[in-house]
């Protein structure tokens, strides 16, 4: 099969043909039809969280199961599936109080990888995944099954984006009916956060980013306001559009420290800010625990949207076929796995809300 492989930090996305082992025990094939770009992808890429070279990344995918290891109970082959990178065991402390996205049991195919290069060298299946690749093979805790007639390429968001903004919003910080929110940066997982307001009943949803084309998106789907920071204000505005009160949820949906300082000065006493996106190992966000005491304030760090997939992911499909969640806006461009770092290039341009790879 070909993949995607990175062989250096920062450099070039290598397209070549890579052997993959059959499923063993609790484990399942994929032939991938689609995975969107996340920038958890590029930043892994670029050595932002360090890691094992050579590997494949690509977490965000849909596809079509052909072969299932023994024990597999859940999964069938021929079943169209959501790839992602949640795994978990069933059985720990964080699987058994409902947070399976905490798991942190080690499985088998944790330790050993299923896919190797031309030259006999194993390749990491990064971010659990590794579908920059026409096959994957993941545990099956990873699938969740789908509509036969959704559409893969929008079925894949549902991987990471989708469960990850709209999970932010409704089950990390399980926002209620006429809560004021703000979401900052306006990439896939903003978007969804965006679209998780509306679906709850917030108000206002103001959506902030440095693009307006961004911005447009937002207002698509279901922003009530937007804020260019580039030429706002943008605590003066939030000031103005919330009684002079302040945001009762800030969702920081970018991996900046500075966003996320930013943040909390948007907040109303007892606010809570929502960390969702993820930024570089090492870097340091500043505030002073006396503001965040005094004024009842709350910060939450948000894993994949708190998701459970056997949960989320039905409903979330269920919402797409009655129209009420938009997915196929989310896609700006599909491109070949063999023009993967064109996709890459445009996203780092901030030219995406979503770019997929389709086989």
């Amino acid at each position: 099969m070909k993949a995607a492989v990175c062989y250096e930090f920062g450099q070039q996305l290598v397209i070549e043909e890579v052997a993959i082992d059959p499923p063993k025990v609790g484990e399942v094939k994929v032939k991938l039809a689609a995975c969107a770009i996340c920038h958890s992808d590029i930043h892994y890429a670029e050595g932002a969280w360090g890691g094992t070279l050579p590997a494949i990344y690509g977490h965000e995918a849909a596809g079509v199961v052909t072969e299932v290891g023994p024990g597999v109970k859940l999964i069938q082959p021929g079943a169209h599936v959501v790839v992602t990178l949640m795994r978990s065991c069933g059985r720990c402390y964080y699987c058994a109080i409902g947070d399976p996205h905490l798991c942190e049991t080690e499985l088998a195919i944790d330790r050993e990888q299923r896919i190797r290069n031309e030259k006999g060298q194993p390749v990491l299946q990064g971010l659990r995944a590794g579908a920059f690749a026409e096959y994957v093979v993941v545990d099956e805790s990873q699938l969740v099954s789908l509509p036969a007639d959704m559409p893969l390429d929008s079925a894949a968001l549902l991987g990471c984006a989708v469960i990850t903004g709209l999970g932010a919003v409704m089950n990390t910080a399980r926002v209620s009916a006429g809560s004021s929110v703000v979401v900052i940066g306006i990439g896939g997982v903003g978007l969804n956060c965006v679209q998780g307001a509306r679906l709850v009943g917030a108000q206002p949803v103001i959506a902030v980013d440095l693009a307006e084309k961004k911005l447009e998106a937002a207002n698509m789907f279901g922003a009530t306001h937007t804020i260019n920071a580039a030429t706002n204000d943008v605590r003066e505005v939030v000031r103005e559009l919330t009684a002079q009160c302040g945001a009762g949820h800030v969702f920081v949906a970018v991996g900046n420290v500075t966003a996320m300082e930013q943040g909390l000065k948007l907040l109303r006493k007892g606010g809570t800010l929502v960390i969702v996106g993820m930024p570089a190992s090492g870097i340091k966000m500043q505030f002073e625990p006396v503001i965040l005491a005094d004024r009842g304030q709350r910060i939450l760090g948000s894993k994949m949207g708190s998701g459970r997939l056997r949960v989320d992911v039905p409903k979330l499909a269920e919402l797409y076929q009655e129209g009420r969640l938009k997915l196929d806006e989310l896609i700006s461009a599909r491109y070949p796995l063999k023009e993967i770092n064109a996709a890459i290039a445009a996203v780092n341009r901030g030219e995406a809300l979503r770019n997929v790879i389709v086989f």
